[in-house]
């Protein structure tokens, strides 16, 4: 019997829609599934407040983790065969709740020398963030083994009002009845149990050597070139507000207030002024740059991890 642990840290519930879909397809005839959500001690309301939402930028992008409730004895009694986890992007980077449990003894415990599959539900940008997640299961002595970005397919700007509709309202509707449903589509949710079957495949087998690619030919990754550049631009500057907005002190200080709401402004003022500016250059450097692009995109659709 092959055990399977899927991990996942989800606030509307989205999340773990798409992986109980991926996970219809894996269990049965001598695979056994088990759940693992990842609590806080000071867990995080759904919908957002405008203010909570905002103030857990620093700690966010700084991977600064949080205090866990321990899992179930017996998740921690049984060594799995495959740990799916699937996660959220925060800032730029892996949630709060799943970089502290990465960070914790029962990661260490539970992913060494295991094959991981990532998959992650977010807006759109999650490149630098699973960078950062396959540094996180190299220190847990973990093997990534697949990965699969499910993103709302709709236009930057327009996936910008509706997820804010979303997290602070808390109903996954269409705002003002005219814009899309915000995060990923109901029809692209109930399509993720076809990622399942490789998985399956590969974990009976256990060979994993070509997985990502058999997931790749069913559209798990599509690596946006014009994002990578945002990204990492946007991992440039959030450094430098970010260790400057910690600088004040935890939450709750007066100074640190203040400062976000500087942070909440230069934010709009990047999304709606500065973004369609990089469009700009983009296309006007995209074919000197062509290369470079392809080598990009190949390397972020894929498992690997940059030695520098």
């Amino acid at each position: 019997m092959k055990e399977v642990l899927i991990v996942y840290y989800s606030q509307s519930g989205q999340l773990l829609d798409i992986v109980q879909n991926l996970a219809s397809s894996i269990e049965g005839k001598n695979v056994n599934i088990t759940y693992y959500r990842i609590s806080p001690e000071n867990d995080y309301e759904f919908p957002w407040k405008q203010d909570d939402f905002y103030d857990a930028f620093p700690e966010s992008f700084l991977q600064i983790p949080c205090e866990l409730k321990p899992p179930k004895a017996d998740i921690l009694e049984r060594k799995y065969d495959l740990i799916i986890l699937g996660y959220q992007v925060w800032y730029l980077t892996p949630s709060i709740p799943i970089n502290s449990f990465l960070k914790s003894d029962v990661a260490k415990k539970l992913l060494d020398q295991t094959p991981v599959v990532t998959v992650i539900a977010c807006r759109n940008m999650w490149l630098m963030a699973q960078e950062k997640m396959k540094r996180l299961l190299v220190a847990c002595n973990a093997k990534l083994v697949g990965n699969i970005a499910l993103v709302d397919r709709h236009i930057n700007h327009i996936s910008v009002i509706t997820i804010v509709h979303w997290m602070l309202g808390g109903k996954k509707t269409k705002y003002l009845g005219i814009f899309p449903k915000p995060g990923v589509s109901d029809e692209d949710i109930k399509a993720s149990e076809k990622f399942g079957m490789p998985i399956r495949k590969a974990l009976l087998n256990n060979d994993y050597t070509n997985l990502q690619d058999e997931l790749l030919k069913l559209d798990a990754v599509k690596v946006k070139p014009l994002l990578i550049q945002t990204d990492i631009r946007g991992n440039v500057l959030f450094t430098k507000w970010a260790n400057l907005i910690i600088k004040k002190g935890p939450s709750g200080n007066p100074k640190r207030k203040k400062l976000l709401v500087l942070f909440k402004y230069y934010l709009l003022f990047a999304i709606w002024a500065i973004a369609p500016i990089v469009f700009i250059v983009f296309l006007a450097t995209y074919i000197p740059r062509y290369n470079k692009i392809k080598r990009d995109k190949a390397y972020y659709s894929s498992v690997s991890l940059k030695n520098n």
